[in-house]
């Protein structure tokens, strides 16, 4: 049997009893353009920016521009986007800054099309087993 893991996302002001698990939400400016200047990692969904931290947990940031469309149309693919990140969250070592920007694409296409680009993008920082199967 499984378990599952819970993944909360950590807002300024808000707490959580497990830290390990934790995913903090980028919200400063600095942070943004950091990871902005990094190489861009592009698909017709999704363009993910990365860097490491020295934190020991993973950091992400949303960014969604009104050539997307209209508040709802940014507000879903914002949930497609964080729905992708939770699912790939326990497969990635800890210690890194994301920035994910939203395309014209992913508002329509479905979440497994944003988790398979997702997924390719952060295929460095995923942990590898090191028993031989």
């Amino acid at each position: 049997m499984e378990a599952t893991v819970a993944v909360a996302f950590l807002y300024p002001g808000r707490k959580v009893e497990d830290r390990k698990m934790a995913v903090i939400a980028l919200n400063r400016n600095n942070d943004f353009r950091r990871l902005y200047k990094k190489a861009a990692q592009v698909s017709p969904v999704l363009v993910t920016y990365q860097s490491k931290n020295r934190l020991g947990i993973n950091r992400i940031g949303i960014t969604t521009t009104k050539k997307i469309g209209k508040a709802h149309s940014r507000n879903r693919a914002r949930r497609v986007i964080r729905e992708a990140y939770r699912l790939l969250e326990p497969d990635l070592i800890p210690g890194h800054d994301f920035v994910f920007v939203a395309r014209g694409r992913t508002v329509s296409c479905k979440m497994q099309e944003v988790h398979r680009a997702m997924k390719k993008h952060l295929s460095g920082c995923v942990r590898h087993d090191e028993t031989p199967v």
